[in-house]
């Protein structure tokens, strides 16, 4: 009787203390839910700034690529500038020279021609039998003759010194006459194998007979530069390390499978420039053929 007396007076476990326990447990597996979701979501992120880096990284290469190409074509550009500047100021002072030249001739003939003249005048005078007025007519038609070829010539000058691009190897001989540049003559008579030009390579990709057209690969500074569809007597610049100008490559024939041209290589500073060639066409060398003409006559 006393023991079931105290255990019926033993104290009972108060109703909201279940409650509360649930509570908690609903709680903290709400937490650790939110903490996966949370996770999961961190990891999405990661994995997107992942591939926009990596998509930012490769479009930032291709830019680079297109930047350096522009240059690439910028610098191409400036060099061909500079060789037609250099050009037109050579063909402007080779004209000024032509022309002082033409000046000269001119007033040389006219003084020759009023000497004959006069000279005509004196022997009218003198009433000289017809067979000398004829002679000095004749030399009279022979000056007025002399003089017409020297203007031809001259002109013909001009027009040689305002061509830079040699078209065979005569042409190239009065260029190389001028000694401005040095020039390699080529001859390529297959397609694959590279050749060696001056400091540089070369190799025929392929020629097209019917319209005079050729493409081909240069190589130089361990780089390459392919030309394609290029035209007969076209010029083609391109800059190496060793020249702060641009070199000139001219193919002035095509053939099948077969190309022939010169390259043009500036000179290297304080190398001298060779003696001009006899045969090249010059204005003095215009007056002395008008000269010994003349004295022939």
């Amino acid at each position: 009787m006393n023991d079931q007396h105290e255990f019926g007076n033993a104290p009972r476990t108060p109703a909201w203390v279940p409650v509360v326990l649930g509570l908690v447990a609903v709680i903290a597996l709400a937490g650790l839910g939110e903490g996966f979701v949370a996770s999961n979501h961190a990891k999405a992120v990661e994995q997107s700034l992942s591939g926009q880096t990596l998509t930012t990284r490769q479009s930032q290469d291709a830019f680079n690529q297109k930047l350096a190409q522009a240059e690439e074509n910028s610098a191409e550009m400036r060099g061909e500038l500079s060789v037609v500047t250099d050009r037109l100021q050579l063909t402007q002072t080779e004209l000024a020279r032509a022309r002082r030249q033409a000046q000269v001739i001119k007033a040389d003939d006219a003084q020759q021609l009023a000497a004959v003249q006069a000279q005509v005048q004196t022997q009218l005078a003198t009433k000289a039998d017809t067979d000398d007025v004829n002679k000095l007519g004749n030399d009279v038609n022979g000056v007025k003759s002399d003089l017409a070829a020297t203007q031809g010539n001259l002109a013909s000058a001009r027009d040689e010194l305002g061509n830079g691009i040699a078209h065979n190897h005569d042409e190239l001989e009065q260029l190389r006459a001028l000694g401005e540049r040095n020039y390699i003559e080529f001859n390529i008579n297959a397609k694959g194998p590279r050749q060696k030009v001056g400091d540089v390579q070369v190799e025929l990709r392929g020629t097209n007979v019917k319209k005079n057209m050729f493409t081909l690969r240069l190589y130089a500074d361990d780089r390459q530069f392919e030309k394609k569809n290029r035209a007969m007597d076209e010029p083609i610049y391109f800059y190496t390390s060793e020249y702060k100008a641009p070199l000139e490559l001219v193919v002035n024939q095509v053939s099948k499978n077969q190309i022939a041209g010169y390259l043009s290589v500036p000179k290297v500073n304080g190398q001298q420039a060779p003696a001009a060639s006899s045969n090249a066409v010059t204005p003095d060398s215009i007056r002395m053929t008008a000269q010994a003409q003349r004295n022939q006559n």
